[in-house]
């Protein structure tokens, strides 16, 4: 934190947190935060980090210690104590983040350390040799993708490329889609519908599921494949009116609609495509390259499965997204960055980053690590073709930095269900968004501001 930052930073700078966008409170707010103890530990350096269980192993922590002589502190992931800690002046020493839509919201409320330096010393992350995906991770002050890092991707997928269990094909007498050329978001549709199964009113098979990890960030990228933005030029308002966004809002509460696949109004029984996905009760599933590394796991079902490129709206441009980028973060006020940039050098660049390589669960951000994708058996040497092919048209479809992704779903989940009941018109539905919507990212405007 800048030291002249000091109170003024907190409370205001982060009222509109809480996933509603409504104040967390003066509670959360009021510097209540755990202590952590920083510096020496025994022989030597202690990094906290705020993490999800799973993001850092307890075998890596123990391996840290030996290699690095760095001890590891985990703290649970938790967005309120998050604040509490940065607006105290005792953050964690690195925190978890989703690139893809946290990179500017941190940033931009000067939170977030500039990284490029510790970028430009180090011998382990270099920045020729860092995948185009971590540009998620940079801010200029108004557009993500550009300026300065404030962070790095672990691994990532592209979030709009979809896998597909030929077994299903087979049996409904749907045509594999191709393996290198995108098909149409109607195509999809179309083979969505042929490929459902329903019982009794019961939809027992779903023909496909595109859901994206958040609707935020789903609808951003899918305005972006019409060849228009979600957001205006300064990233402080939404319309879902302009010909591009109201193309793929139609085409979502459509797919909604036709209860072709899991939504709002047709919930997974599973809350995941993942184990839908294995029981073969899912045709195609909106998961990018990282479903992978469970669909690995059953020899028959990788053989059957296919991954095949994001889809494309007819006559628009080729757009593979990441929605994720899911990495680390230094807090400005971090009392122990050169042993936490050791640790981000660890995780990202030595054995916990070639581990994930190889697992298969994500495509590494660093190139050289490329060559760790599994690719000995002939199922995988598909789908490295295929994702290989695809990493050409990734882009960075930059998102606001004044709310959060999951503030925007909230109030989407609480409008959209009607226009898929097919209660109100997607025009009617664009409306009330904007109006939300915009009504939630002006505040966040004037907490930035």
């Amino acid at each position: 934190m800048h030291p002249h930052a000091g109170a003024s930073l907190s409370r205001r700078r982060f009222l509109a947190l809480s996933a509603a966008g409504a104040a967390t409170g003066a509670g959360a707010l009021s510097g209540c935060a755990m202590q952590v103890s920083t510096g020496v530990s025994g022989s030597g350096e202690t990094v906290t980090v705020m993490v999800n269980s799973g993001d850092i192993l307890p075998e890596q922590i123990q391996q840290a210690k030996r290699d690095l002589g760095i001890k590891i502190v985990q703290v649970r992931y938790d967005i309120t104590k998050l604040i509490a800690m940065l607006t105290s002046g005792n953050p964690p020493d690195l925190v978890r983040g989703v690139g893809a839509v946290d990179a500017p919201f941190f940033a931009a409320r000067d939170v977030a350390e500039e990284l490029d330096p510790y970028f430009a010393r180090s011998s382990v992350l270099k920045p020729d040799d860092l995948d185009p995906v971590n540009d998620l991770w940079r801010f200029d002050g108004r557009t993500q993708g550009k300026g300065p890092r404030y962070g790095m991707a672990k691994d990532f997928s592209q979030d709009s490329m979809y896998w597909y269990n030929t077994a299903a094909f087979d049996r409904g007498g749907v045509d594999y889609p191709p393996e290198t050329e995108p098909a149409t978001y109607e195509e999809w549709m179309d083979k969505a519908k042929r490929l459902v199964q329903r019982k009794k009113g019961q939809t027992t098979v779903f023909g496909g599921s595109y859901g994206g990890l958040t609707r935020a960030t789903l609808l951003a990228t899918m305005t972006a494949s019409a060849g228009g933005s979600l957001f205006n030029d300064d990233f402080s308002r939404v319309d879902f009116t302009t010909p591009e966004a109201r193309k793929a809002l139609v085409w979502y509460i459509d797919y909604c609609k036709t209860k072709v696949g899991p939504s709002l109004i047709q919930p997974d029984p599973n809350g995941w495509d993942g184990p839908t996905y294995q029981a073969g009760r899912l045709a195609m599933s909106n998961s990018g390259y990282w479903l992978g590394g469970m669909i690995g796991t059953d020899k028959k079902l990788a053989e059957v499965s296919r991954l095949a490129p994001a889809p494309v709206f007819a006559g628009g441009p080729r757009i593979s997204a990441c929605q994720g980028g899911t990495g680390l973060w230094m807090p400005r006020g971090a009392k122990n960055k050169d042993a936490a940039w050791r640790v981000f050098e660890w995780f990202f660049g030595e054995e916990p980053a070639k581990a994930r390589a190889s697992g298969g669960w994500g495509i590494p951000t660093l190139k050289s690590l490329r060559p760790l994708m599994p690719a000995k058996e002939d199922y995988q040497k598909r789908v490295q073709k295929v994702q290989q092919d695809e990493l050409k048209h990734f882009s960075v479809v930059s998102f606001t930095p004044y709310t959060r992704a999951d503030a925007i779903d909230a109030l989407f989940n609480q409008i959209a269900p009607a226009a898929m009941n097919g209660q109100i018109s997607v025009d009617t539905l664009a409306g009330r968004l904007n109006s939300a919507i915009n009504e939630q990212m002006k505040r966040g405007k004037e907490q930035v501001g």
